[in-house]
């Protein structure tokens, strides 16, 4: 008999992620450069101090970072409040390509938002993706978003998402 895998937990950013986080964001950097624009080699070469910086800015109240962590403390996906203000903000999220399609990036979007009232105290999230990236249009239906016009992500054609919660 298999014990049944532990399951995914949410984790606020915290400095002692970095090291998983480097990890999770080097394995998947050509994954998500597919679908996103590529974070550059300065990102990683300036690592530590881009986490330090997005720490600082969390205290503000400004952004809520947050990290999907498996039973073994591996980093499988990011989600992220950016932008936070007026009882609203911006969701981003990205899951390692290991990980994708097993429906974790849907279970992280409805943790987030669930968060997003209760921890947050917000009342809307926003999102966007690009046409060309049809898993996250997906995850943002599952999770409720609902499309509300069309956007520009990086020069691309997209649709961008809204969520009254």
């Amino acid at each position: 008999m298999h014990a049944l895998p532990t399951p995914p937990e949410l984790q606020l950013l915290r400095a002692d992620h970095a090291p998983a986080l480097r990890a999770f964001e080097e394995a998947n950097r050509a994954y998500f450069a597919a679908s996103v624009p590529d974070r550059g080699d300065a990102y990683f070469r300036d690592f530590d101090t881009r986490h330090r910086a997005l720490l600082d800015e969390q205290a503000t109240g400004a952004c809520f970072f947050h990290v999907v962590v498996d039973g073994d403390g591996e980093i499988l996906g990011r989600v992220n409040l950016v932008d936070v203000a007026d009882g609203g903000a911006e969701l981003g999220y990205r899951i390692a390509e290991q990980a994708a399609g097993r429906g974790l990036a849907t279970w992280a979007v409805r943790e987030i938002s669930g968060l997003a009232v209760t921890a947050y105290g917000l009342t809307a999230l926003r999102a966007g993706t690009t046409l060309d990236n049809p898993g996250s249009r997906t995850v943002l239906a599952r999770a409720g978003f609902v499309p509300v016009g069309d956007i520009q992500l990086d020069g691309r054609p997209g649709t961008g998402y809204s969520l009254a919660l």
